[in-house]
Protein backbone atom coordinates (compact mmCIF):
# COMPACT_ATOMS: atom_id res chain seq x y z
CA UNK A 1 0.00 0.00 0.00
CA UNK A 2 0.74 3.39 -0.88
CA UNK A 3 1.04 6.16 1.79
CA UNK A 4 0.46 9.47 -0.30
CA UNK A 5 2.07 12.39 1.20
CA UNK A 6 2.39 14.89 -1.98
CA UNK A 7 2.05 18.20 -1.95
CA UNK A 8 0.40 18.45 -4.57
CA UNK A 9 -1.65 17.24 -6.97
CA UNK A 10 -1.82 15.20 -4.10
CA UNK A 11 -4.03 12.47 -2.59
CA UNK A 12 -8.14 12.04 -3.03
CA UNK A 13 -10.61 9.52 -1.67
CA UNK A 14 -10.88 6.28 -2.80
CA UNK A 15 -14.36 6.89 -3.42
CA UNK A 16 -13.82 9.88 -5.81
CA UNK A 17 -11.49 7.39 -7.94
CA UNK A 18 -14.09 4.67 -8.24
CA UNK A 19 -17.00 7.08 -8.95
CA UNK A 20 -14.67 9.00 -10.93
CA UNK A 21 -13.45 5.95 -12.80
CA UNK A 22 -16.78 4.73 -13.66
CA UNK A 23 -17.63 8.31 -14.54
CA UNK A 24 -15.11 7.98 -17.74
CA UNK A 25 -16.84 4.48 -18.92
CA UNK A 26 -20.84 5.27 -18.44
CA UNK A 27 -21.91 9.05 -16.89
CA UNK A 28 -25.05 7.99 -14.93
CA UNK A 29 -26.04 5.70 -17.05
CA UNK A 30 -26.20 7.75 -20.16
CA UNK A 31 -24.07 5.46 -22.14
CA UNK A 32 -21.50 8.52 -22.70
CA UNK A 33 -18.45 9.77 -21.17
CA UNK A 34 -17.92 12.07 -18.62
CA UNK A 35 -15.44 13.24 -21.28
CA UNK A 36 -17.51 13.30 -23.97
CA UNK A 37 -20.38 14.97 -22.98
CA UNK A 38 -21.70 18.45 -24.00
CA UNK A 39 -20.66 21.46 -21.16
CA UNK A 40 -24.48 22.78 -21.86
CA UNK A 41 -26.19 19.37 -21.86
CA UNK A 42 -28.17 19.03 -18.56
CA UNK A 43 -26.02 16.03 -17.88
CA UNK A 44 -23.29 18.03 -17.17
CA UNK A 45 -25.10 21.47 -15.97
CA UNK A 46 -26.14 19.64 -12.92
CA UNK A 47 -22.78 18.47 -12.26
CA UNK A 48 -21.62 22.02 -12.22
CA UNK A 49 -24.80 23.27 -10.00
CA UNK A 50 -23.92 20.73 -7.84
CA UNK A 51 -20.19 22.00 -7.64
CA UNK A 52 -21.19 25.58 -6.66
CA UNK A 53 -23.75 24.74 -4.13
CA UNK A 54 -22.00 22.48 -2.56
CA UNK A 55 -19.31 24.70 -1.96
CA UNK A 56 -22.03 27.42 -0.94
CA UNK A 57 -23.16 24.66 1.86
CA UNK A 58 -19.83 24.15 3.33
CA UNK A 59 -18.61 27.32 3.43
CA UNK A 60 -21.92 28.74 5.02
CA UNK A 61 -21.76 31.61 2.38
CA UNK A 62 -23.98 34.48 1.88
CA UNK A 63 -25.66 35.74 -0.89
CA UNK A 64 -23.12 38.49 -1.63
CA UNK A 65 -20.52 35.52 -2.31
CA UNK A 66 -20.81 34.11 -5.94
CA UNK A 67 -18.66 30.51 -6.49
CA UNK A 68 -16.63 30.03 -10.29
CA UNK A 69 -15.16 27.47 -11.63
CA UNK A 70 -12.30 28.34 -13.67
CA UNK A 71 -9.22 27.32 -15.77
CA UNK A 72 -5.51 28.39 -14.87
CA UNK A 73 -4.80 27.33 -11.33
CA UNK A 74 -4.18 29.67 -8.81
CA UNK A 75 -1.57 31.07 -10.93
CA UNK A 76 -3.47 32.67 -13.37
CA UNK A 77 -5.65 34.49 -10.09
CA UNK A 78 -2.39 35.56 -9.55
CA UNK A 79 -2.94 38.54 -12.39
CA UNK A 80 -6.75 38.32 -12.71
CA UNK A 81 -7.25 39.70 -9.30
CA UNK A 82 -5.63 42.86 -9.56
CA UNK A 83 -6.52 42.99 -13.21
CA UNK A 84 -10.47 42.86 -11.89
CA UNK A 85 -9.83 44.75 -8.51
CA UNK A 86 -6.33 47.25 -8.72
CA UNK A 87 -6.46 51.03 -10.46
CA UNK A 88 -3.60 51.61 -12.47
CA UNK A 89 -2.93 53.79 -10.08
CA UNK A 90 -3.98 52.13 -7.55
CA UNK A 91 -2.48 50.18 -4.14
CA UNK A 92 -2.48 46.72 -3.13
CA UNK A 93 -1.50 45.44 -0.08
CA UNK A 94 0.18 41.68 0.08
CA UNK A 95 1.51 39.89 2.63
CA UNK A 96 5.22 38.77 1.67
CA UNK A 97 4.83 34.80 3.22
CA UNK A 98 7.49 33.29 0.89
CA UNK A 99 7.04 31.26 -2.21
CA UNK A 100 3.56 31.86 -3.39
CA UNK A 101 2.81 35.22 -1.77
CA UNK A 102 6.05 36.62 -3.58
CA UNK A 103 4.63 35.38 -7.15
CA UNK A 104 1.02 36.98 -6.41
CA UNK A 105 3.10 40.03 -5.59
CA UNK A 106 5.15 40.11 -8.79
CA UNK A 107 1.72 39.81 -10.90
CA UNK A 108 0.15 42.39 -8.52
CA UNK A 109 3.13 44.92 -9.39
CA UNK A 110 2.33 44.72 -13.19
CA UNK A 111 -1.15 46.40 -12.48
CA UNK A 112 -0.55 49.19 -9.67
CA UNK A 113 1.45 49.69 -7.06
CA UNK A 114 1.98 47.37 -4.62
CA UNK A 115 2.48 47.78 -0.40
CA UNK A 116 4.10 44.86 1.98
CA UNK A 117 2.04 45.16 4.38
CA UNK A 118 3.73 42.60 6.61
CA UNK A 119 6.81 40.42 5.70
CA UNK A 120 8.29 37.60 7.38
CA UNK A 121 11.52 37.73 4.64
CA UNK A 122 13.60 38.24 8.04
CA UNK A 123 12.86 35.01 9.04
CA UNK A 124 13.74 33.22 5.74
CA UNK A 125 9.69 32.47 6.05
CA UNK A 126 9.41 30.83 8.77
CA UNK A 127 7.19 32.94 10.65
CA UNK A 128 3.70 34.89 10.11
CA UNK A 129 3.47 38.61 9.97
CA UNK A 130 2.20 39.50 13.95
CA UNK A 131 1.59 43.00 12.68
CA UNK A 132 0.38 44.47 9.50
CA UNK A 133 0.51 48.04 8.11
CA UNK A 134 -0.97 49.48 4.89
CA UNK A 135 -3.10 52.45 3.70
CA UNK A 136 -6.39 52.32 4.57
CA UNK A 137 -7.15 53.49 0.79
CA UNK A 138 -5.69 50.47 -0.59
CA UNK A 139 -7.78 48.19 -3.06
CA UNK A 140 -7.33 45.16 -1.26
CA UNK A 141 -5.28 42.85 1.31
CA UNK A 142 -4.28 39.74 0.22
CA UNK A 143 -2.73 37.07 1.96
CA UNK A 144 -1.56 33.47 1.31
CA UNK A 145 -3.55 31.77 3.89
CA UNK A 146 -1.34 28.43 3.83
CA UNK A 147 2.54 28.13 1.83
CA UNK A 148 3.12 24.95 0.67
CA UNK A 149 7.08 25.36 0.38
CA UNK A 150 7.80 27.43 3.70
CA UNK A 151 5.21 25.02 5.88
CA UNK A 152 3.52 28.36 7.33
CA UNK A 153 -0.04 28.70 8.15
CA UNK A 154 -2.18 31.71 9.11
CA UNK A 155 -3.78 30.89 12.64
CA UNK A 156 -4.97 34.24 13.31
CA UNK A 157 -6.78 35.50 9.97
CA UNK A 158 -6.72 40.05 9.44
CA UNK A 159 -10.72 39.67 9.07
CA UNK A 160 -11.37 43.29 10.01
CA UNK A 161 -8.85 44.72 8.14
CA UNK A 162 -10.47 47.67 7.05
CA UNK A 163 -9.82 46.50 3.66
CA UNK A 164 -11.35 43.74 1.32
CA UNK A 165 -9.87 40.65 2.22
CA UNK A 166 -8.10 38.46 -0.73
CA UNK A 167 -6.70 35.00 -0.15
CA UNK A 168 -4.72 32.12 -2.09
CA UNK A 169 -6.30 29.61 -0.30
CA UNK A 170 -5.08 26.78 -2.55
CA UNK A 171 -3.22 24.40 -0.27
CA UNK A 172 -6.00 24.26 2.54
CA UNK A 173 -9.04 25.16 1.45
CA UNK A 174 -11.88 23.47 3.09
CA UNK A 175 -9.56 22.01 5.67
CA UNK A 176 -10.79 23.91 8.82
CA UNK A 177 -13.42 26.11 10.04
CA UNK A 178 -12.93 29.95 8.84
CA UNK A 179 -15.43 32.79 8.41
CA UNK A 180 -15.47 32.40 5.00
CA UNK A 181 -17.97 35.68 4.60
CA UNK A 182 -15.39 37.61 6.10
CA UNK A 183 -13.13 37.22 2.64
CA UNK A 184 -13.96 39.15 -0.17
CA UNK A 185 -12.04 37.21 -2.58
CA UNK A 186 -10.93 33.26 -2.19
CA UNK A 187 -9.00 31.73 -4.92
CA UNK A 188 -7.96 27.72 -4.54
CA UNK A 189 -6.29 25.29 -6.73
CA UNK A 190 -8.36 21.94 -6.58
CA UNK A 191 -5.59 19.71 -6.78
CA UNK A 192 -4.42 19.53 -2.72
CA UNK A 193 -7.57 18.84 -0.95
CA UNK A 194 -10.58 19.25 -3.51
CA UNK A 195 -10.10 17.59 -6.84
CA UNK A 196 -7.84 16.88 -9.32
CA UNK A 197 -5.32 19.38 -11.36
CA UNK A 198 -7.37 21.72 -13.94
CA UNK A 199 -9.48 23.83 -12.10
CA UNK A 200 -9.64 26.77 -10.00
CA UNK A 201 -12.30 27.46 -7.48
CA UNK A 202 -12.84 31.13 -7.02
CA UNK A 203 -15.40 32.68 -3.99
CA UNK A 204 -16.16 36.50 -4.52
CA UNK A 205 -17.88 39.26 -3.13
CA UNK A 206 -19.59 40.49 -5.98
CA UNK A 207 -19.98 43.83 -4.27
CA UNK A 208 -16.41 44.75 -4.90
CA UNK A 209 -16.44 44.12 -8.99
CA UNK A 210 -16.48 47.23 -11.39
CA UNK A 211 -14.42 49.88 -10.19
CA UNK A 212 -10.82 48.88 -11.56
CA UNK A 213 -11.22 51.40 -14.41
CA UNK A 214 -9.85 49.43 -17.26
CA UNK A 215 -10.88 47.45 -19.84
CA UNK A 216 -10.67 43.53 -18.61
CA UNK A 217 -10.72 40.91 -21.66
CA UNK A 218 -14.01 39.14 -21.86
CA UNK A 219 -12.42 36.00 -20.45
CA UNK A 220 -10.60 37.60 -17.40
CA UNK A 221 -13.61 39.32 -16.10
CA UNK A 222 -15.19 37.85 -13.37
CA UNK A 223 -18.39 39.45 -13.55
CA UNK A 224 -18.67 37.57 -16.95
CA UNK A 225 -18.30 34.58 -15.23
CA UNK A 226 -20.87 35.71 -13.07
CA UNK A 227 -23.56 36.53 -15.36
CA UNK A 228 -22.83 33.06 -17.26
CA UNK A 229 -22.51 30.76 -13.65
CA UNK A 230 -19.51 29.55 -14.25
CA UNK A 231 -19.87 28.91 -18.53
CA UNK A 232 -18.99 31.35 -19.98
CA UNK A 233 -16.25 29.23 -21.73
CA UNK A 234 -16.24 25.33 -22.09
CA UNK A 235 -15.26 24.89 -18.36
CA UNK A 236 -12.52 21.66 -17.60
CA UNK A 237 -15.32 19.27 -17.42
CA UNK A 238 -13.85 16.24 -15.93
CA UNK A 239 -12.34 18.63 -13.17
CA UNK A 240 -15.06 20.04 -12.25
CA UNK A 241 -17.13 16.22 -11.75
CA UNK A 242 -13.99 15.52 -9.76
CA UNK A 243 -14.65 19.02 -7.40
CA UNK A 244 -17.82 18.05 -6.71
CA UNK A 245 -17.21 14.23 -6.27
CA UNK A 246 -14.62 15.42 -3.55
CA UNK A 247 -17.32 18.02 -2.25
CA UNK A 248 -19.97 15.66 -1.87
CA UNK A 249 -17.46 13.02 0.13
CA UNK A 250 -16.01 16.25 2.05
CA UNK A 251 -19.83 16.61 3.31
CA UNK A 252 -20.55 13.00 3.93
CA UNK A 253 -17.81 13.06 6.46
CA UNK A 254 -19.35 16.04 8.37
CA UNK A 255 -18.38 19.54 6.77
CA UNK A 256 -15.36 21.24 7.48
CA UNK A 257 -15.88 21.01 11.26
CA UNK A 258 -15.68 16.98 11.00
CA UNK A 259 -12.07 17.33 8.86
CA UNK A 260 -10.42 19.99 10.78
CA UNK A 261 -10.50 17.82 13.78
CA UNK A 262 -8.84 14.63 11.72
CA UNK A 263 -6.10 17.18 10.60
CA UNK A 264 -5.72 18.70 13.97
CA UNK A 265 -5.35 15.21 14.74
CA UNK A 266 -2.47 14.14 11.87
CA UNK A 267 -0.95 17.33 12.51
CA UNK A 268 -0.31 17.02 16.65
CA UNK A 269 0.84 13.02 15.65
CA UNK A 270 3.44 14.12 13.25
CA UNK A 271 4.91 17.28 14.76
CA UNK A 272 4.77 15.75 18.33
CA UNK A 273 6.79 12.62 17.15
CA UNK A 274 9.12 15.12 15.16
CA UNK A 275 9.96 16.80 18.23
CA UNK A 276 11.21 13.88 20.09
CA UNK A 277 13.84 12.90 17.33
CA UNK A 278 17.28 14.38 18.12
CA UNK A 279 18.68 14.81 14.94
CA UNK A 280 15.16 16.62 13.06
CA UNK A 281 15.18 20.37 12.88
CA UNK A 282 11.79 21.77 12.75
CA UNK A 283 12.59 25.14 11.15
CA UNK A 284 9.14 27.18 11.55
CA UNK A 285 8.15 29.07 14.48
CA UNK A 286 5.50 27.07 16.58
CA UNK A 287 2.48 29.34 16.48
CA UNK A 288 2.81 29.00 13.14
CA UNK A 289 3.28 25.48 11.66
CA UNK A 290 1.03 24.45 8.94
CA UNK A 291 -1.56 21.64 9.62
CA UNK A 292 -1.42 20.91 6.13
CA UNK A 293 2.18 20.79 5.20
CA UNK A 294 5.00 19.72 8.00
CA UNK A 295 8.36 20.46 7.05
CA UNK A 296 11.83 19.43 8.49
CA UNK A 297 15.14 19.09 7.79
CA UNK A 298 18.09 16.64 9.60
CA UNK A 299 20.27 18.54 11.56
CA UNK A 300 23.28 15.99 9.73
CA UNK A 301 23.12 16.22 6.41
CA UNK A 302 24.47 12.77 5.54
CA UNK A 303 21.05 11.10 6.77
CA UNK A 304 19.13 12.82 4.59
CA UNK A 305 19.96 10.89 1.49
CA UNK A 306 19.51 7.86 3.40
CA UNK A 307 16.29 8.41 5.05
CA UNK A 308 14.89 9.72 1.99
CA UNK A 309 15.31 6.18 0.66
CA UNK A 310 14.40 4.56 3.83
CA UNK A 311 10.69 5.67 3.49
CA UNK A 312 10.43 5.24 -0.23
CA UNK A 313 11.21 1.99 0.88
CA UNK A 314 8.38 2.01 3.38
CA UNK A 315 6.07 2.88 0.71
CA UNK A 316 6.05 6.78 1.32
CA UNK A 317 5.32 9.00 -1.30
CA UNK A 318 6.35 12.53 -1.93
CA UNK A 319 8.48 13.19 1.56
CA UNK A 320 10.94 14.65 0.01
CA UNK A 321 11.01 18.53 0.22
CA UNK A 322 10.57 21.43 -2.76
CA UNK A 323 13.39 21.54 -4.65
CA UNK A 324 14.02 25.52 -4.30
CA UNK A 325 14.67 24.70 -0.13
CA UNK A 326 15.60 20.44 -0.24
CA UNK A 327 14.66 18.96 3.27
CA UNK A 328 11.59 16.95 3.67
CA UNK A 329 7.55 17.59 3.65
CA UNK A 330 4.74 15.38 4.73
CA UNK A 331 1.27 16.86 3.36
CA UNK A 332 -1.44 16.18 5.23
CA UNK A 333 -4.23 16.95 3.30
CA UNK A 334 -8.27 16.08 4.08
CA UNK A 335 -8.24 12.93 2.10
CA UNK A 336 -4.73 11.65 3.95
CA UNK A 337 -6.36 9.06 6.70
CA UNK A 338 -4.90 9.47 10.02
CA UNK A 339 -3.47 5.46 9.98
CA UNK A 340 -0.85 6.73 7.26
CA UNK A 341 -0.09 9.04 9.28
CA UNK A 342 0.40 6.89 12.06
CA UNK A 343 1.88 4.50 9.59
CA UNK A 344 4.25 7.36 8.55
CA UNK A 345 5.34 8.35 11.91
CA UNK A 346 6.08 4.50 12.89
CA UNK A 347 8.45 4.66 9.96
CA UNK A 348 10.32 7.59 11.58
CA UNK A 349 10.22 6.06 14.96
CA UNK A 350 11.87 3.13 13.25
CA UNK A 351 14.72 5.30 11.48
CA UNK A 352 15.60 7.06 14.33
CA UNK A 353 15.66 4.08 16.80
CA UNK A 354 18.34 2.81 13.96
CA UNK A 355 20.42 5.61 14.48
CA UNK A 356 19.67 6.07 17.84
Amino acid sequence: MIHNFNAGPSILPKEVFEQASQAILNFNNSGLSILEIGHRTPLFETVMEEARSLVKELMQLDEDHEVLFLHGGATTQFMQVPMNLLKQDGVAAYTETGTWANKAIKEAKLFGHVEIAGSAKESNFTTIPKQLSFSKTAAYLHITTNETIAGTQWHHLPYDCGVPLVADMSSDILSRTLNFNKFDLIYAGAQKNMGAAGVNLVVINKTILGNAERVIPTVLDYQNHIKEKSMLNTPPVFAVYVAMLTLRWLKEQGGVAAIETINQQKADLLYSTLETIPFINLPVAKEDRSLMNVVFTMKDEMLEKEFLQYTKDANMYGVKGHRSVGGFRMSLYNALPLSSVQYGVDVIKEFAAKKG
